[in-house]
């Protein structure tokens, strides 16, 4: 057989990458006046974003057991290896190393230390090589190694989801005072989200995002993906300047961000994740 991949609902991955490479998907939650929806599963209202009491919850624990022993029967011992959320964004990876511990050795879990397609990109290189026919140990080591090849960063356009989420780490400080910003954040090397820049409109924070990705590059191979929150006029701009300014331009693709991280950016936000090529 061979060793099986799982990410988790937040990583973007298109259904069709999923079915080609055997991809299984664990569902996060948006806990909604009383509703538990399972991202993916669920049908999820489109304004989630804009509902004050909205809320996420990492994968379950059930969901995550259940997720591993099919995968795990699916590869005939083989192993798995389930890439998720960064740990200090969501509790999902806590979980599920957790719940592989149970298991056993055959399951082993990777903290992506990104979000949205970075989780994607860890998967997918994960997927390559267990395609390649390589062994358990190697297919983590694939998926380990992609993780320094990525970076993210994203446009909010208001901070109030930020400031209810808790999730914008260092930042914080100036969330209090700073509600006219429009900040450029990005996600460090651990996986937080942290302030990149402190700008004042949309059309230069969109810029300084674009240029923020054009250093990172630089002369290298890289894949794309523009995500948004009800925004795809300001994606599809990101993306067309982004074909302009990457002379290496791999693949390039513009997607929803999806609810779960919509609650907590709120509507109007930008955001890119890359992949580069090792020099």
């Amino acid at each position: 057989m061979a060793v099986m991949i799982v990410t988790d609902s937040t990583s973007r991955l298109a259904p069709e990458l999923c079915q080609k490479w055997g991809i299984r998907q664990v569902p996060l939650h948006i806990l909604d006046d009383g509703s538990d929806l399972r991202d993916g599963v669920d049908p999820i209202p489109s304004d989630i974003h804009d509902r004050a009491k909205a809320t996420t919850a990492g994968a379950s624990p059930a969901d995550l057991a259940a997720t591993y022993r099919e995968a795990l029967a699916a590869s005939g011992g083989d192993g798995v290896v389930a890439v998720h959320i960064s740990a200090a964004l969501s509790g999902t990876y806590s979980a599920a190393a957790a719940v592989a511990r149970e298991i056993g050795p055959s399951v082993r879990v990777v903290n992506s230390r990104a979000a949205a397609m970075g989780v994607g990109f860890v998967a997918l290189a994960a997927a390559e090589s267990a395609g390649r026919g390589d062994g358990l140990d190697a297919v983590e080591a694939a998926a380990r190694a992609a993780i320094p090849r990525g970076q993210a960063f994203i446009v909010v356009h208001r901070l109030d989801n930020l400031r209810r989420g808790g999730r914008i780490g260092a930042a914080a400080s100036w969330l209090g005072t700073a509600l006219s910003l429009k900040p450029l954040l990005r996600l460090d090397v651990d996986g937080r989200l942290v302030l990149a820049q402190r700008i004042r409109t949309i059309s230069k924070a969109h810029a300084a995002l674009v240029d923020q990705i054009a250093e990172a590059a630089g002369e290298r191979p890289v894949d794309v993906v523009v995500h948004h929150v009800d925004n795809p006029d300001g994606a599809e701009e990101i993306a067309a300047t982004l074909t302009d300014r990457l002379p290496n331009l791999r693949s390039l693709a513009v997607t929803e961000m999806g609810p779960v991280l919509a609650v907590h950016v709120g509507g109007g936000a930008v955001g890119v994740c890359i992949s580069v090529e090792d020099a």
